[in-house]
């Protein structure tokens, strides 16, 4: 099939231009706006559309099979960032359910067009991307998007990518998330920048030469005693700038040299000559030190010495990089200021000391190593990282050996050893790949979150449909009960996972954080036991929190029952509060809290503490320290759930513990502002449902039953099977009329019939066009209308102004059927 339609060109296009052809087998029947006039449609045309659609969009999956083979929709099925294919005119033909979350109808450019940070490069980049895109060419950009990332403030950065299919007809879009790798090059680029201004302004000379003796760099120093633009130097030929033959470029060399101005009397300088490989390539280092004019041969050395002695404090203790000297032993003879400010000691401390004892224990026998075949001649210079105590914190640094000699031709006199500060470098990478392995987790998280949701939506659903007809008296009505009561506990570890990817339904309010602990302690207290004090201490008006009160709720509670079951003995848990200004970034390892005003809460235990090596695991899914069978041994999701719902909610916690002295959980949370009494309300997101927690007064009142029959007209739109059938033969039992869509285009076809409707059920999340999209080309259509989202889970919701329009409510999935019925007659009143 696919061959076939790969050899049929005529065909294919037809196929891609299937409204054009609809328009020309119905011409005199069709209007502009794809409506039919008035009075019924002819005979089989409804057929025909729906027959065209569909031929329409498979022929679209085989062209694009034919074009790229299967390895296209294997790349669009990979999780691994947002996806689409469109045609040559921009139009999306196929996308992974990220690609539609993210860029939905408008494609890749319309959506970047409206996103994109205002800086004339960015748009010359999209440029170049949508001309690439327009002449069937690859291109990949970076362009700065308007929404500042939540952790620095600054701008997200999207490496954005088009590539054309082999006939180019199609285009394929993809994306990732480089904000984090562009901080990394940031920091990276401003070290050698700094280092690269140090070298050139240096009181030295300095030029670097290729194997056949031409100039690829030259300082500022050298090339003002040659009376020369450095610029207009590079690519000179060495001969030319000198008295004599130059050295060979194959090997170190130490001499004299008397080098040519442009327009002053010639000079004698002494020069050293090293080499290094590049990635294949051999270049040259020399460093000149000039000579006064008219001495002698004999007075070389001691002129030479004298220069070093002049030159020293640019030269080596002004060198913003630390610099030590080393005997052939390994001990330390001298060191410049920023090797002292790097360690952070003081420079009796440090000389006659040997260099590895610097470092950490576990690096000391790398650096020894390294430092050794530098000195036999088994290396020419070696490199390593290390890590080092600056007082009681450790400090990344990477380290340069190279040997320190006299010529070239004498064994070495120790070591030259250059450090460079690294620890902010290694807190980057350390964040970035935290980062990239909890967004994966996430990603992950949130999708089996809602392909399970689909299920438990089923089993829920069809469970109340088979309870109506078994009382309490049949002998069916316990086994239905477990299962109905098994599938509620599947959603409640379906509900940690979403908080855990960060995608639960939120309903933030202003809380005063003193008296939300002060209601929740005696619930904490019952938790504890008798075995377990309970400390309540507040600092001077910590101030409001903007928090959803149940996940707050969960939040402590999680933190005082793990704390709980590390106190098997007893304890006391210590809950403190207090207003924390944050100047300048607070970092503790891959995380970080921006400047601002928070309320600090810190979790202190008395327990038995946590292990090292367990730390940097602590807030992954699944991961528990706790045996299967010991007391408190859960799922592993209890601290990932605190992870979720405080990274949510805009806050950040940490962990600090040793073993045998308990543990410390701080968690920061944006402080707000006192509210009017009158303007403490919930704030949420449109029709988003109350999250069903327990009450703090023990309970909950019964709501009176009422009447959730209806005549309405409902359209019921999802591709999955089982859930639309429930849907459909719930609401059908209680008296509505129910039309059913397996996809967003299928429902557009119901409506171009003319079909009436009083409500719009669509799930967010489907093949195709997404309940979004569907959302806004129905309310384009029929204003007013009436709709109800569905989805596994929230975050598609928070879209655009369709999704968010008065009219417009939302439905998490599983739900009952009394969810259901209440959530349609609520809507419909």
């Amino acid at each position: 099939m696919t061959r076939g339609c790969h050899a049929s060109p005529p065909f294919g296009a037809w196929a891609l231009d299937w409204r054009g052809a609809l328009r020309r087998a119905y011409g005199p029947l069709w209007e502009g706006g794809g409506r039919w006039p008035d009075g019924p449609p002819p005979p089989g045309a409804a057929v025909a559309l729906g027959s065209l659609l569909a031929l329409g969009r498979t022929l679209t999956l085989w062209r694009i099979r034919a074009a790229w083979g299967e390895e296209a929709l294997l790349l669009l099925d990979a999780e691994d960032g947002p996806r689409q294919v469109t045609d040559a005119a921009g139009r999306v033909r196929l996308a992974n359910a990220q690609g539609r979350a993210l860029w939905g109808e408008a494609g890749p450019l319309g959506w970047l067009q409206e996103r994109l940070h205002g800086e004339m490069m960015a748009h010359d980049a999209l440029d170049r991307l949508a001309e690439a895109a327009r002449a069937g060419l690859r291109e990949e950009v970076d362009l700065p998007l308007a929404d500042p990332d939540a952790l620095t403030g600054e701008p997200e950065w999207l490496r954005v990518s088009v590539t054309p299919s082999p006939d180019r007809r199609f285009r394929l879009w993809s994306a990732r998330d480089v904000t984090a790798r562009r901080a990394i090059d940031e920091v990276l680029l401003r070290e050698r920048e700094e280092l690269a201004d140090f070298l050139f302004f240096l009181p030295v000379g300095l030029y670097s030469a290729d194997t056949e003796g031409r100039l690829r760099y030259v300082n500022q120093a050298l090339a003002q005693w040659l009376g020369r633009d450095p610029d207009a130097m590079m690519g000179m030929a060495l001969p030319a700038l000198m008295d004599s033959a130059p050295p060979e470029p194959d090997g170190a060399w130490a001499g004299r040299l008397r080098f040519l101005p442009l327009d002053d009397p010639p000079f004698d300088a002494e020069v050293r000559q090293s080499t290094y490989d590049d990635a294949g390539q051999l270049w040259t280092r020399s460093v000149v030190l000039r000579l006064p004019k008219g001495e002698g041969e004999g007075d070389a050395a001691g002129m030479a010495e004298g220069d070093w002695r002049r030159r020293r404090p640019w030269l080596f203790d002004g060198a913003p990089v630390g610099i030590a000297l080393t005997d052939p032993e390994g001990a330390i003879v001298d060191c410049n200021a920023s090797f002292l400010a790097m360690i952070g000691r003081e420079r009796d401390g440090v000389l006659d000391q040997p260099l590895a004892a610097l470092a950490v224990r576990d690096d000391r026998a790398d650096l020894t190593e390294q430092g050794a075949r530098v000195l036999a001649g088994g290396l020419p210079r070696a490199q390593t990282d290390i890590r080092l105590l600056r007082g009681e914190r450790e400090v990344s640094v990477g380290v340069f050996l190279s040997p320190m000699t006299g010529r070239p031709e004498d064994p070495p006199d120790g070591l030259v050893v250059h450090l460079i500060d690294t620890t902010e470098q290694k807190n980057l990478e350390q964040q970035f790949a935290q980062a990239q392995k909890m967004q994966a987790m996430g990603q992950l998280a949130g999708g089996v979150a809602h392909d399970f949701n689909n299920l438990l939506t089923a089993m829920i659903g069809f469970s109340d449909l088979l309870l109506q007809r078994h009382g309490i008296g049949d002998p069916s009505f316990a086994d239905i009960m477990q299962i109905r009561q098994n599938a509620n506990r599947a959603a409640n570890l379906v509900r940690q996972l979403l908080a855990f990817s960060r995608r639960q339904p939120l309903r933030p309010r202003l809380l005063n954080v003193i008296d939300a602990l002060s209601e929740l302690s005696h619930l904490l207290r019952r938790l504890l036991g008798e075995r377990v004090t309970l400390r309540l201490v507040h600092g001077r008006e910590p101030g409001y929190i903007r928090v959803d009160p149940g996940q707050f709720d969960q939040v402590i509670i999680n933190l005082a029952v793990n704390a709980r079951d590390a106190m098997p003995k007893g304890g006391v848990l210590t809950i403190s509060t207090r207003h924390e200004k944050i100047e300048s970034e607070l970092r503790q390892g891959a995380e970080a809290v921006p400047p601002g005003d928070y309320v600090l809460i810190d979790v202190v235990d008395t327990g038995t503490g946590i292990s090292r090596e367990h730390l940097g695991r602590l807030f992954e899914p699944f991961f528990t320290t706790k045996s299967e069978g010991t007391a408190g041994a859960g799922t592993g999701l209890g601290l990932s759930t605190v992870y979720g719902i405080v990274r949510q909610t805009e806050g950040y916690i940490f962990v600090e513990s040793t073993l045998g002295e308990g543990a410390r959980f701080s968690i920061y949370l944006p402080r707000g502002e006192a509210p009017d009494k009158t303007a403490a309300r919930p704030v949420a997101v449109s029709g988003a449902p109350e999250p069903s927690t327990p009450s703090r007064r023990g309970g909950e009142e019964e709501e009176e039953a009422r009447d959730l029959s209806g005549k309405e007209t409902i359209l019921l739109v999802e591709d999955e099977d089982a859930v639309r059938v429930f849907g459909a033969r719930a609401l059908r039992n209680k008296g509505y009329t129910v039309l059913e869509a397996r996809s967003g285009e299928g429902a557009l076809d119901l409506l171009a019939d003319g079909a009436r409707i009083d409500l719009l059920i669509t799930d967010m999340v489907m093949p195709g066009m997404d309940g979004a999209t569907l959302a806004g080309r129905v309310r384009a259509e029929r204003p007013g209308l009436r709709i109800i989202l569905i989805s596994g889970y929230s975050e598609d919701v928070i879209r655009g102004d369709v999704v968010n329009a008065p009219d417009t409510h939302f439905l998490p999935k599983p739900f009952s059927l009394k969810a259901l019925a209440e959530k349609v007659r609520e809507v419909l009143a």
